[in-house]
């Protein structure tokens, strides 16, 4: 059976795409079975239905607290069907519940080499702390923000001149890259979490998870 992804976005859907493209060129044995987004606007549902992906809306302001919203999106995903969840921006904070469903399931993206920078506005932590590299980071969600078990990293350069601008954009092009390559690994069975930790092939990775920087 092909392994089924729901992915979940509140922005522009760019991994989305990437995602996307990785599946119609044949090296992410996968399908997206659902896009959910908390926000009717989101540019990145025009991503999902030009690619023919099953669309939903939760807005999270219809539901009163975190945990019925949670609900309802547990309700939309399990009846699609959902070997892995994917977040690709989506910029809410899951209850533990959710969490919990999910757990072993439920893999994030975020724009900075973790433990370095969990929250917000990373870009500019990052130029500001003079760092010499930054980058994006995959990890198993748990209820700690940003603090779940990291899977890989990919690093980029900081240059003199950059912008919070132009690194960001620097690092996004890396999780393009990375986030496809790590739900192939899960498409192919390759990749779980276990009570010891992250498992690849059968072997712990590491606490910082892979280093896998791109190619010079």
């Amino acid at each position: 059976m092909t392994h089924r992804l729901a992915v979940l976005i509140s922005g522009a859907g760019t991994n989305l795409q990437a995602i996307l493209d990785h599946i119609a060129a044949g090296d992410l044995p996968a399908t997206v079975s659902l896009v959910l987004s908390n926000r009717p606007a989101a540019n990145g549902l025009a991503v999902a239905r030009d690619a023919g992906v099953p669309v939903v809306v939760i807005d999270h302001r219809d539901y009163p607290d975190r945990e019925t919203f949670d609900r309802a999106m547990i309700e939309r995903i399990d009846a699609h069907g959902a070997d892995t969840v994917v977040l690709a921006g989506f910029m809410r904070i899951l209850s533990a519940p959710f969490v919990a469903h999910y757990r072993g399931r439920l893999i994030n993206i975020h724009p900075s080499l973790l433990p370095r920078y969990p929250g917000l506005d990373t870009h500019a932590r990052a130029l500001a702390a003079g760092d010499a590299e930054h980058g994006c980071s995959l990890h198993f969600v748990t209820e700690q923000l940003d603090g779940g078990p990291l899977i890989a990293r990919a690093a980029v350069p900081v240059h003199e001149n950059d912008s919070v601008e132009t690194l960001s954009k620097r690092v996004q092009q890396q999780e393009h890259r990375l986030y496809p390559l790590v739900l192939r690994w899960r498409a192919e069975g390759r990749l779980q979490l276990t009570d010891q930790g992250v498992e690849l092939d059968g072997e712990p990775l590491p606490a910082e998870g892979l280093r896998v920087d791109a190619t010079p």
